[in-house]
């Protein structure tokens, strides 16, 4: 369920400040801010689900989800294709959430 929630927030996240991209440097009208806000507190909202004991640890295991919806959003939306070493640094990221996520904890 974890990985849906992030999934999820990550688009929100990507597609509310794509928003306020699209206002500012593609010209587009101050009416694409309105679905951007909602966007940004869906996403906000939807990091409260994850089952963490701590916000911190949420949030840093979430930062590689994101990398890598990022990037899927740069090829799938904007038309640019990924290289090499954005596959590389987004499996980095995604090992580092796994570690965030599944590591034994102690305490």
């Amino acid at each position: 369920m974890t990985a849906l929630v992030y999934l999820a927030a990550s688009l929100a996240e990507i597609a509310g400040c794509f928003a306020f991209w699209a206002w500012l440097r593609l010209g587009k009208s101050p009416l694409w801010l309105a679905p951007g806000v909602v966007s940004l507190v869906l996403f906000a909202w939807l990091l409260t689900r994850v089952d963490s004991d701590a916000a911190g640890r949420a949030y840093a295991a979430y930062g590689g989800v994101y990398i890598c919806a990022s990037l899927i959003w740069l090829w799938a939306v904007e038309g640019v294709r990924p290289d090499r070493w954005d596959a590389g640094g987004a499996t980095l990221c995604l090992i580092g959430t796994c570690i965030i996520l599944l590591g034994p904890r102690t305490a």
